[in-house]
């Protein structure tokens, strides 16, 4: 009961926040666009939380535990933060852009935005099920088995895809093109948080390097 009332907790969280970073900066509440944005991200990511928080706890609540101050490693404290002001940069961008009409994004191009955002969310979402010690900080737990099949046998780090197909969809979502503006930034920091995390999990994980020989991407099939 108790980590269920966390996971409501935190989808009301995610409201606020970011009702907080798209409304203020728009300067107004009609905004049709973060509307349907806000309500993507509590549906994408509701159903598989409280099915995780029934299911596996533990898991849950691995995911919860998340920010800078979670992590152990200071380059991952960096990396987090820094992602953390880029996604806010990239929503008050986006509600500025939506505000004074710096771009015009098709309403079309807005629905695509949406279906991006969802399948980037779920798919992070179906890692945790899969893996059950996916966390949202980088550690490795005693005992923890080494994750190597379903999406972990298509790239190192599906997770990460799902959060970066989720940033892709979410300017075009919030009507704008400027928002993509944080993309190359946030590639940078999420190789440099794969690459750390990497010479983590060589080092703690059992069978780890032998798993990088099988599969030779880390965040896209036949690119990286």
């Amino acid at each position: 009961m108790k980590i269920a009332l966390q996971t409501f907790g935190s989808a009301l969280f995610s409201i606020l926040f970011f009702g907080l970073a798209l409304f203020v900066p728009a300067g107004t509440v009609d905004y049709w666009q973060a509307w349907v944005f806000i309500a993507v991200f509590v549906v994408s990511t509701i159903g598989p939380s409280l099915y995780l928080a029934i299911r596996d706890p533990a898991a849950m609540q691995r995911r919860m535990n998340a920010g800078p101050t979670a992590e152990a490693r200071p380059v991952q404290r960096f990396v987090v933060a820094g992602v953390v002001l880029l996604v806010v940069a990239m929503l008050v961008v986006s509600a500025l852009d939506h505000r004074f009409g710096w771009s015009s994004v098709p309403a079309p191009v807005v629905v695509v935005g949406y279906v991006v955002v969802a399948v980037g969310l779920l798919l992070a979402q179906l890692v945790v099920i899969q893996n059950r010690y996916a966390a949202a900080t980088v550690t490795v737990e005693t005992d923890q088995p080494l994750a190597s099949t379903g999406l972990y046998g298509i790239v190192r780090h599906p997770m990460y895809t799902g959060a970066l197909i989720m940033l892709l969809g979410t300017p075009p979502a919030l009507d704008s093109y400027w928002g993509l503006v944080a993309i190359p930034p946030g590639l940078a920091l999420l190789a440099l948080r794969i690459l750390d995390e990497e010479k983590l999990l060589v080092d703690q994980l059992a069978g780890y390097r032998e798993y990088t020989g099988q599969v030779r991407f880390r965040l896209l099939p036949f690119v990286w």
